[in-house]
């Protein structure tokens, strides 16, 4: 028994050290630079809870970035789940080059977190940029939306939605799973596609529906990357692309306040594990499981 062991922990083994070098240790490392002033270049002082006193009762641009992170979350997640469910429905059903087709719309997904991309996005709705003469085109002038702070992130928004790939991907292969004969019955009844849909696949499709909502909430939260290539690194203009993870960067690279910093990570941390846990008791009553009998 105990050679058994012996060799599951020497396997194991791996895991555990690159687990502790490269995730509790940093992590530890962060909560302790959370209670200091530390500026990359003298060593920390200890100040306890003063970086979290600063920044929940002083600090307006961590609120404006809040209320940023919360707008981007609350408009890109939902607009991306509806996009990529109707998308998977559509390709759910046979047809000729499906297999092209699913590429085509995942290939976004691979490409949406890349500079490059971010970079043809700010040229496409800066101003000038293609959106901005499409609209021009049909009498709507808005003068660039990556430069009108009642629209930045809108586009942000839209570069988020545009990557619907990876959830599609996850809905279509929960569609694939619905028994046939549920739709079969369904139409025995008198069921037309709407009402199927509703009463069939939704509920049948309803794990798969929470575990994206979670999955892409979590990833909306930790957006950075097209924020800091549209607005250059500023968050401009006026603050509206000013997401919390950027404003977290801003604080530990440009202002070499890196407790703060770390404090600002955990604050996310705890945000995101709370607003999961919501999530999951909130579905609760409204996600259907095999062979719970609802």
């Amino acid at each position: 028994m105990r050679r058994t062991q012996g060799a599951a922990y020497l396997f194991l083994s791996p895991w555990i050290i690159g687990a502790t070098l490269l995730t509790v240790g940093p992590m530890l490392a962060s909560l302790y630079l959370s209670l200091t002033d530390y500026d990359l270049f003298d060593p920390p002082k200890w100040i306890g809870l003063d970086n979290y006193r600063v920044m929940f009762t002083e600090d307006d641009r961590f609120w404006a970035a809040v209320g940023t992170t919360v707008r981007y979350v609350l408009f890109s997640v939902p607009l991306k789940l509806v996009l990529a469910l109707a998308v998977a429905l559509l390709l759910n059903r046979p047809r000729r080059g499906g297999g092209l087709y699913r590429s085509a719309f995942y290939a976004p997904s691979l490409l949406g977190a890349s500079v490059s991309l971010a970079l043809v996005w700010r040229a496409m709705f800066a101003s000038g940029g293609t959106v901005d003469r499409v609209l021009a085109a049909v009498g709507i002038t808005t003068g660039g939306w990556v430069d009108q702070p009642q629209y930045a992130l809108l586009a942000l928004v839209a570069l988020a939605a545009w990557q619907f790939g990876a959830p599609m991907v996850i809905f279509l292969a929960g569609l694939k799973q619905i028994p046939r004969e549920l739709y079969e019955a369904a139409a025995i009844d008198g069921a037309g596609p709407l009402r199927r849909l509703v009463s069939v696949t939704l509920p049948m499709l309803s794990p798969v529906i929470l575990f994206n909502l979670v999955l892409e909430t979590i990833h909306a939260f930790q957006a950075f990357t097209g924020a800091f290539v549209v607005s250059s690194g500023r968050g401009g203009p006026s603050d509206s692309t000013l997401l919390y993870t950027l404003y977290l960067y801003q604080r530990g690279f440009t202002d070499f306040r890196m407790g703060y910093a770390s404090a600002m990570a955990w604050v996310l941390l705890v945000v995101v594990a709370g607003v999961t846990v919501l999530l999951f008791r909130g579905a609760r009553g409204l996600v259907f499981y095999a062979g719970e009998g609802r």
